[in-house]
């Protein structure tokens, strides 16, 4: 309550901007006086959205691990009453940005994060930080960004990009082409920490190595998919230029699901999950038995799983799905504006995996035409030995090993 007022009265009054400041130095202090746990270690996934990708794959190894039974875990949510089921007596939970979530991260010996985390976070000598990361990039980020004109929130964001990325002692990388674009991307060599990645590749496509076809089934039933039906996840990214102030990205959607319908519902059933930035909500009510809006679902790994064909746009989800074999299509509807005017892309479009759509009529034929063997052609073979020939099964292990040294079950 006392901070909340004293911020209030301070944008109003600036007499009370003294107040301000002096909570905040007096939190700082405070934070920068815990002592370290040496066995302690913090997770946060998404900006405390989800318990999913790489920091999941790493807690639940390092959960199921005997040598690793001495370490104690907290992880972070904006939520947390959400994920009640993840305490245990190694485990505890805090709110995002409460008093709980700065002293974890204060005191706890190892980051585990997957993205970006707030600047007021500041690492103090001894501890050690892991930045998952969540993707193998299609899209250009942060410094190799080019637009035409440069604002004030670009300019803040590389600002942002600078300071985040002095916290972090390691950066995961699944291939040499990811650690040449993360090297760049995240202006490391300028900063001096160009030393931090480590190509293990990406622990939590271990799942999706290790998937079995009854995994398949669990999660069809889970989302209720009927028997007889292909499954179609279709996963956009969000866009640069559909930002509402106040309330974040949303999502125009692009396609005419009255259409889809007629055309596939009798063999087709859609999964559809917006990007985790995106803040819209979508109400497929009245294509019930066709889509289901499964956005909020923790871990895209049992969509992956449960699908037959991915269809996608710019997202670095293809990636990740190449492992598994399957069909992905590239429905880039919007790709001249978003190539010319938005990101650009690290990728030649020659090298995707998957056939290249633009309007509706060809995504449809290019959905009626999948082959359910097409990923495991030439052209996917190529691009998995390229970009996924890390993926394994045995990333987490490789990681966990470099963080915290081998132990004995």
């Amino acid at each position: 309550m006392l901070k909340s007022q004293l911020l209030s009265l301070a944008r109003k009054y600036p007499i009370f901007a003294f107040a301000k400041n002096a909570y905040q130095s007096s939190r700082d202090w405070y934070y920068r006086v815990q002592p370290i746990d040496d066995k302690l270690i913090v997770f946060e996934a998404f900006r405390s959205t989800k318990y999913a990708d790489s920091p999941k794959a790493i807690y639940e190894y390092l959960l199921n691990h005997d040598g690793y039974r001495d370490f104690r875990f907290i992880w972070v949510f904006e939520n947390p009453e959400e994920y009640e089921f993840l305490k245990n007596d190694r485990t505890t939970l805090a709110k995002h940005e409460s008093n709980a979530y700065y002293t974890a991260f204060a005191r706890a010996k190892y980051w585990v994060v997957n993205g970006w985390i707030p600047l007021r976070v500041q690492k103090k000598p001894g501890q050690v930080a892991l930045q998952c990361w969540h993707g193998t990039p299609l899209k250009r980020l942060r410094h190799d960004i080019v637009t035409n004109q440069t604002t004030n929130h670009q300019e803040n964001a590389l600002r942002e990009n600078d300071e985040d990325m002095k916290r972090y002692d390691y950066l995961i990388s699944p291939s040499k082409f990811t650690t040449r674009v993360f090297t760049s991307a995240f202006n490391l060599k300028a900063l001096k920490k160009d030393n931090i990645v480590i190509e293990t590749g990406y622990p939590r496509n271990d799942a999706l190595i290790n998937a079995t076809s009854k995994e398949q089934e669990t999660y069809r039933k889970k989302y209720g998919v009927p028997k007889d039906k292909k499954v179609l996840l279709y996963a956009p990214t969000w866009r640069d230029d559909q930002h509402v102030p106040g309330k974040g990205y949303e999502y125009k959607m692009p396609v005419d699901f009255d259409l889809l319908e007629e055309k596939l519902s009798e063999e087709y059933f859609i999964l559809f999950r917006a990007h985790n930035l995106v803040a819209n909500k979508f109400d497929f009510t009245k294509y019930d038995g066709f889509i289901k809006d499964v956005s909020s679902v923790n871990d895209i790994n049992e969509l992956y799983i449960a699908s037959d064909i991915l269809v996608t746009d710019y997202s670095s989800v293809f990636f990740d799905y190449a492992n598994l074999g399957r069909p992905i299509i590239f429905y880039m509807y919007d790709r001249a504006h978003y190539e010319n005017n938005l990101r650009g892309f690290y990728l030649s479009v020659s090298d995707l995996p998957g056939e290249i759509v633009e309007t509706e009529t060809q995504l449809i034929k290019a959905i009626e035409g999948a082959d359910s063997k097409s990923g495991q052609g030439k052209m996917y073979k190529k691009f998995s030995d390229t970009y996924n020939y890390l993926d394994d099964g045995g990333a987490t292990k490789r990681v966990v090993v470099k963080l915290l040294g081998e132990k004995e079950d």
